[in-house]
């Protein structure tokens, strides 16, 4: 069994099971402390954010040592922050936050095993000035710096030992998580949200498609003038070599980035997502702030390919008229476009449809949209009535489970342009890169 001080994710099933149940547990103690507290005296909101607090270290601790997809599902959720209110987020904010960027992380004679075992024992003759102290950790691996054989900064990906195996004690152990990820996103099936997560999971743990990915979109990005896709120099078992990319941290740039700053970020962030399939084949299914770096020459530099999905053909099809009909208002093509694929006939009228979507369908009304926290939480409360017409609507619909990937990647994206306030030509984005979109073309 694994410990935060060897290094290693805890692997027993029953082991992580009891890490994850603590959570809900140590935080309906803590509360029931705080009740005490304030029948005691002390202020009621003083207390409350010393719970949360607490709650929310205890969060990164636990999902932060677990690793795998535990972790995986908090990067998730930071991605989401901007969906809570205000009061209740800024406890959890930072907390999950730093999710995307660090982790407690293994300890260096583990990260030598790990290089032994994948490169040789010769490893620091291609890898010169290799700095023991990692500066970043993802949900299965950490990743240092360190110079190439021929003169290259690199980053060093190195996979967690037992981290393949936490994922599979994790695929029964995330439905957990379910009542957190409601309370973010009430308008998400959670259920199936984890269900697709966890036959992503299974593949990032395979060095070698996520390398594959990787070279299908540096090959398909080389030489763009906003998007920086390093190259993969080496992958072997558990370690991926890329080329370095520095620049600011996207989780910076939503903190401390001035505003011309955040609307680059956002733009190249939903021109990425926009042109993937159709340049990459590809759609990258891993938006949180950790994967991507704004350089200083405003390019948009993507870290990560450990979640993707091969979409050979480009988009589906009925998308953009789908997208089209709904950026118009036009509720019966709508409805004709989504039936049999996203609506049963007879279950939704196509004025329920529209009323549901229409506020997803903002950012195409006009040239620019900004995007804002108030209109994440607003479209959250809008959800979160199961007694709405709204709710009712929703629970009709029917996700096939190859378009998953995509309606998370698309929640997870309008939840960190919602908190980097950013404002973006969505609109110009979608004409350019999703066929039957642009009506008008000739």
């Amino acid at each position: 069994m694994g410990s935060a001080e060897d290094g290693r994710p805890t692997r027993g099933r029953l082991a992580r099971t009891a890490r994850l149940a603590a959570l809900p547990a140590a935080y309906a103690g803590r509360t029931a402390v705080g009740i005490g507290k304030r029948i005691g005296g002390r202020p009621a909101e003083v207390v409350a954010a010393q719970v949360q607090q607490r709650t929310a270290e205890q969060l990164f601790a636990t999902l932060g040592h677990l690793k795998g997809g535990a972790m995986k599902v908090a990067q998730a959720l930071s991605a989401m922050e901007s969906a809570l209110p205000e009061q209740l987020a800024g406890p959890y904010r930072d907390t999950l936050v730093r999710l995307q960027e660090a982790a407690p992380a293994m300890p260096t004679a583990r990260v030598h095993e790990q290089l032994d075992r994948s490169l040789g024992r010769n490893w620091r003759q291609v890898l010169k000035n290799f700095d023991d102290h990692p500066v970043a950790a993802a949900s299965i691996g950490q990743v240092h710096r360190a110079t190439w054989r021929d003169g290259t900064p690199v980053a060093v990906k190195v996979q967690y030992p037992g981290a393949a195996e936490a994922l599979v004690a994790d695929l029964g152990n995330l439905q957990m998580l379910t009542p957190v990820m409601k309370a973010a996103v009430p308008g998400l099936d959670a259920r199936e949200l984890f269900a697709e997560l966890r036959e992503r999971l299974s593949e990032e743990a395979d060095y070698q498609r996520e390398a594959q990915a990787q070279r299908d979109f540096a090959d398909a990005y080389r030489g763009d003038p906003d998007i920086c896709v390093p190259n993969v120099l080496r992958v072997q078992r558990q370690v991926l070599v890329s080329e370095w990319v520095g620049g600011t941290a996207l989780s910076r740039v939503i903190t401390e980035g001035t505003q011309d700053d955040r609307d680059r970020a956002g733009q190249l962030l939903v021109r990425l997502l926009a042109s993937g399939p159709a340049r990459a084949h590809r759609v990258h299914g891993d938006p949180h702030p950790g994967n991507f770096r704004l350089l200083p020459d405003r390019r948009l530099g993507v870290l990560d390919f450990g979640s993707t999905q091969a979409m050979p053909h480009g988009w589906p099809g009925r998308l953009g008229p789908l997208l089209a009909a709904g950026r118009d208002g036009d509720a019966a093509t709508l409805h004709r476009i989504a039936s049999g694929h996203l609506v049963q006939p007879g279950k939704v009228t196509p004025e329920a449809l529209l009323d549901l979507l229409d506020p997803y369908f903002q950012p195409l009304h006009s040239p620019e949209y900004r995007f804002t926290r108030r209109w994440m939480q607003e479209q959250t409360l809008r959800a979160s009535d199961p007694l709405s017409t709204t709710a009712r609507t929703q629970r009709r619909l029917t996700i096939p489970p190859r378009y998953l990937l995509l309606q998370r990647v698309a929640a997870e994206l309008v939840g960190v342009l919602c908190s980097l306030g950013a404002t973006v030509a969505v609109d110009a984005e979608v004409r350019r890169w999703l066929p039957g979109y642009d009506t008008t073309s000739t």
